[in-house]
């Protein structure tokens, strides 16, 4: 799997559409301050899935929008789409060619594509799950990160560790599970209560058959 090239349209600085193509191997994107390097970062983040407004540098989803300039109008749309080259067939999908689409309208509405047919945001997940390719994915590296995995901030070098041995997906899993697990035993819980609430009713029933019984003799 290999990350082919990345489209921007109306997200923060980026008013004009925008195509960036990426090369095998490593790639860095490189120019002075300013010229919006971390946009291009957030923009990876926020098509794949980042909820959360302030890992995106923003107050709120209105302001990922591109507001407007002395020279430019306001857009009324962000859009980022990726796109990755699957001909390993890494992404659990048929198609050589994937490409995952996000949408915010400024009227609040938004949606994710996944090759151009709407999906859930789930679905986004799911396709990444065992990739490395996750909003806190080290395989996208800012500055601000690099300063991290030195100083092993939070435990940043045994999280990048733990991305490239692909035990993360082990985790998700796990953590899904006792979900699941937890929903089942509070579902149980009502139950037993319930019972306890019908055996109740029943001894009350009997009791009443019972005089009835001994009137009717």
């Amino acid at each position: 799997m290999r990350l082919k090239s990345l489209e921007i349209k109306g997200f923060k600085s980026f008013a004009d559409k925008t195509v960036l193509h990426f090369d095998e191997g490593i790639t860095g994107v490189i120019g002075p301050n300013g010229c919006g390097k971390s946009n291009i970062i957030d923009s990876i983040r926020w098509v794949i899935g980042e909820h959360k407004i302030s890992n995106l540098r923003s107050e709120n989803l209105e302001s990922l929008v591109f507001n407007g300039s002395k020279s430019r109008s306001a857009s009324g749309l962000a859009e980022v789409s990726l796109t990755f080259e699957n001909t390993k067939n890494l992404l659990p999908t048929e198609f050589n060619t994937v490409t995952v689409t996000r949408k915010y309208y400024k009227n609040g509405e938004s949606e994710y594509r996944l090759n151009d047919v709407q999906c859930r945001l789930k679905d986004i997940h799911n396709l990444f799950m065992d990739t490395g390719v996750s909003t806190d994915s080290y395989a996208i590296i800012e500055l601000g990160m690099v300063d991290d995995i030195i100083k092993d901030k939070e435990n940043s070098r045994r999280k990048m560790l733990e991305q490239a041995a692909g035990i993360k997906i082990y985790k998700t899993r796990k953590k899904e599970a006792k979900l699941k697990l937890d929903a089942t035993e509070k579902d149980l819980a009502r139950i037993e209560d319930l019972l306890f609430e019908i055996n109740n009713q029943l001894k009350s029933l009997e009791s009443q058959a019972k005089r009835l019984r001994s009137i009717l003799k």
